[in-house]
């Protein structure tokens, strides 16, 4: 049986409704880009607009939020299932947190940015 390594104290039950509420936030997201996809008719302008609101930027920082949630859960859950060594397993998630949080700040800059 794998240890609670870097599993940052978090329970099961902790898991599963971070993962539930990641999921609503995602599906929420798609359906209002798919609503404002479906309204307008998009061009650059349109676009451009869409992404200048603050609720848009709010909202698509939250969707990355859970996006990189959602992403950490379910590679932590596969890497302790099946990686049975704790060192490679620590340098395993030491790269997918990394990139996780490179992911995080270049998806601010480039909404927030310009």
């Amino acid at each position: 049986m794998v240890s609670n390594a870097s599993s940052l104290g978090r329970t099961g039950i902790q898991d599963w409704l971070l993962i539930r509420g990641s999921a609503i936030v995602i599906v929420l997201y798609v359906i209002y880009l798919v609503g404002f996809i479906a309204i307008n008719d998009i061009t650059y302008e349109t676009w451009r607009g869409f992404f200048a609101f603050s609720v848009t930027k709010v909202f698509t920082i939250l969707t990355l939020f859970s996006i990189l949630v959602h992403a950490w859960i379910g590679l932590w859950q596969v890497l302790t299932d099946y990686i049975k060594s704790t060192a490679l397993r620590l340098v395993l998630q030491l790269v997918i947190v990394v990139a996780l949080l490179s992911y995080l700040i270049y998806g601010t800059i480039v909404v927030w940015g310009a």
